[in-house]
C-alpha cells in the first residue's frame, strides 16, 4: 500500500480525460470536455481559443446517385443522401427541387383520414425528443394529432371519426381519443 502514487489520484487531473494532442490553432493542450449534447474535444486555452471537434467521428455518407431513377417533380435523377434525421432519398437538383421520398410510406388503403379536417391522412411522425405520434398530413392548416396508432373506425358513443390502439394492463384495446368520451373495448 505504501507504493501507491498519489499523483494518479489528484482532484484536478484525470488520466482518462486528457488528450495529449496540441491545438492546431494556438498550440495549447486539448482535453475532453462535456456539454449538454455530449462529449467533445476542446482547447484548454478556451476563452482565447475556440477550437473544438467531435469526440466520435461519424462516417459521412456521400451522395450516391440512383441510376435509372427519376424525380416525379422535375425529372432529374434521385440520390441517396444523409441528413439530420438519417438517410433519405432526394432529388439531385436540391436547392431548386426539394422532393424527398420517405422510406416508411404506408399503403394508401390503410391510410386513416384525419377526423378534424377530412382532407389529410394521419402520418407517423417523431418529435425532436424521439417521441412517436400521429399527425395530419395537412399540417400547417390542420394541427390534429394523437399519441397512439389511429384506426379508421367511428366511435359508437360520441361519433368521433377515429379510434386509437392503446396497450393497457389487460392487453391491447381500442378507445376514443376524445377526452370527454370514455369508450374502450378490447381488441
Amino acid at each position: 500500500m505504501s507504493k501507491i502514487d498519489d499523483q494518479l489520484f489528484s482532484s484536478h487531473e484525470h488520466a482518462l480525460e486528457k488528450e495529449y494532442e496540441l491545438c492546431p490553432k494556438c498550440g495549447c493542450e486539448l482535453s475532453v470536455k462535456n456539454s449538454k449534447h455530449g462529449g467533445f474535444i476542446g482547447c484548454n486555452n478556451y476563452p482565447s481559443c475556440d477550437y473544438t471537434r467531435p469526440l466520435v467521428h461519424h462516417e459521412a455518407i456521400e451522395t450516391q446517385v440512383i441510376e435509372g431513377s427519376e424525380c416525379p417533380e422535375c425529372g432529374a435523377e434521385l440520390a441517396v443522401k444523409s441528413g439530420r434525421f438519417g438517410i433519405f432519398i432526394g432529388c439531385t437538383r436540391y436547392p431548386d427541387c426539394k422532393h424527398i421520398e420517405k422510406h416508411d410510406q404506408e399503403d394508401p388503403a390503410e391510410a386513416v383520414t384525419c377526423p378534424n379536417c377530412h382532407k389529410g391522412v394521419m402520418e407517423h411522425r417523431t418529435s425532436r425528443f424521439g417521441k412517436s405520434f400521429y399527425a395530419c398530413s395537412a399540417y400547417p392548416k390542420c394541427k390534429f394529432l394523437v399519441n397512439f396508432p389511429p384506426v379508421q373506425e367511428t366511435c359508437p358513443d360520441c361519433g368521433f371519426g377515429i379510434l386509437v390502439e392503446r396497450k393497457g394492463a389487460a392487453g391491447m384495446r381500442l378507445e376514443c381519443p376524445q377526452k370527454s368520451c370514455k369508450y374502450k373495448r378490447p381488441l
